[in-house]
């Protein structure tokens, strides 16, 4: 009879579900998946958690593979020398082989009176805190949304669109990751919704009151509800287990997505650093390196040299409320590009994306490793190349 091999998955977000369900291709595999909820959440809803339109969870059942082993718990350290991890609740977990899939959460904001006063929106509980501050608010109460990426814009239109008076405090330029375009059409819906939009250097938050945010320019503005969506930050549990990490705390990893202190040891998702160099943070990004995950695993129990990861991106979409968004095509390599789709149409976009975001793990549920494609950047090797000193080839690219 085979050895089974026992595979323990940190995290059930996109990565760690992804992950999970792709190893249950073979028989003799076990696999675990360790969570601290008992429900999956969609990350990408949590704007419409806060606005009333929607839970952001899903039933496990719904997308994790039978096979897959649940665990409610969390892990507090990693013993790479021992091979298993200790849990919140006393006991331990052996693995053969371990993939960290931790996610992101909240950064610490490093404002005066931010962790105070302000109402973070990264993960579930976080929303599920502020939605009662805000139905507890009078429909006239100022609310400012701190941070212009997707979570920001998606938030402050979303509360706007309930007729909220809503300041989006950019502390720099709106949505950086688009293409001016795409920037013009988002800040013209959120000027429909009402929404004032404050961006450029001089809006950076410098300190947050119970009733106002100040800014670097010295204006204070009026702020009953703050809401915080200023960057992302990673949980420090391979830092505390002693393995190695980049500045922001991601588990670094060569191209196989393995981790450069323990060969038995895969990242994938948004706490993975892989070669230094980091793809954006998302369920974009998860989507695809939880399943490379996973054959990184499958390769070495087969006793195969697993294959170096390939993640390319089609864009980024954003919901401007209920009726409407953006999606802005880029190239594989995450650069906008001058194409989007606004209006009612980028909106419907927006809705298909997610829906199609569960449903992708669902289907590799029930069929792992069917789908095996992903949008390819090719530019990848040579950004490597080019990080290590290494000269490209004569084409001008990585050979």
């Amino acid at each position: 009879m085979a050895e089974n091999t026992d595979v323990v998955v940190i995290g059930g977000g996109y990565a760690g579900v992804m992950a999970a369900n792709r190893l249950t291709q073979r028989d003799d595999v076990t696999v675990t998946l360790i969570n601290p909820r008992r429900t999956f959440v969609e990350r990408i809803r949590l704007h419409q958690l806060v606005g009333g339109s929607d839970d952001a969870v899903v039933d496990y059942a719904k997308i994790l593979a039978d096979r897959v082993r649940l665990t409610v718990d969390t892990v507090t350290r990693i013993d790479a020398a021992g091979r298993h991890v200790e849990l919140a609740s006393g006991g331990t977990v052996h693995y053969d082989y371990l993939i960290y899939a931790v996610g992101s959460g909240s950064a610490d904001p490093r404002v005066p009176g931010a962790a105070e006063h302000a109402h973070p929106l990264a993960d579930l509980e976080e929303a599920e805190r502020l939605r009662p501050v805000l139905a507890g608010a009078p429909a006239s109460a100022a609310v400012s949304v701190v941070g212009a990426g997707p979570a920001g814009i998606e938030t402050a239109a979303e509360l706007a669109e309930e007729g909220r008076t809503v300041t989006l405090v950019c502390g720099g330029v709106l949505g950086p990751y688009l293409h001016p375009r795409g920037r013009r059409a988002v800040a013209a819906r959120l000027a429909k919704l009402g929404v004032t939009v404050l961006d450029g250097p001089d809006t950076r938050v410098t300190e947050v009151t119970r009733e106002a945010v100040r800014l670097a320019d010295g204006r204070e503005l009026p702020s009953e509800v703050t809401v915080w969506t200023a960057g992302f930050g990673v949980p420090d549990l391979a830092a505390r287990s002693g393995l190695s990490t980049d500045a922001l705390g991601r588990l670094r990893t060569d191209e196989t997505l393995t981790s450069v202190d323990d060969p038995r040891i895969i990242a994938a998702g948004d706490s993975a650093a892989p070669s230094d160099l980091p793809f954006r943070q998302g369920c974009q990004s998860a989507v695809q390196l939880g399943p490379q995950a996973a054959e990184t695993v499958l390769s070495r129990i087969a006793g195969e040299l697993p294959a170096p990861i390939d993640v390319g991106f089609a864009g980024q979409c954003l919901s401007l409320g209920r009726r409407s968004g953006v999606f802005q095509f880029a190239r594989k390599n995450d650069m906008a590009v001058s194409l989007y789709l606004g209006g009612r149409l980028g909106g419907r976009v927006k809705e298909i994306v997610c829906r199609s975001t569960v449903w992708q793990l669902a289907y590799e549920a029930r069929k792992p490793g069917v789908r095996t494609w992903w949008s390819k950047d090719g530019r990848r090797r040579e950004l490597l190349r080019a990080q290590r000193g290494e000269a490209p080839d004569t084409a001008g690219r990585a050979a």
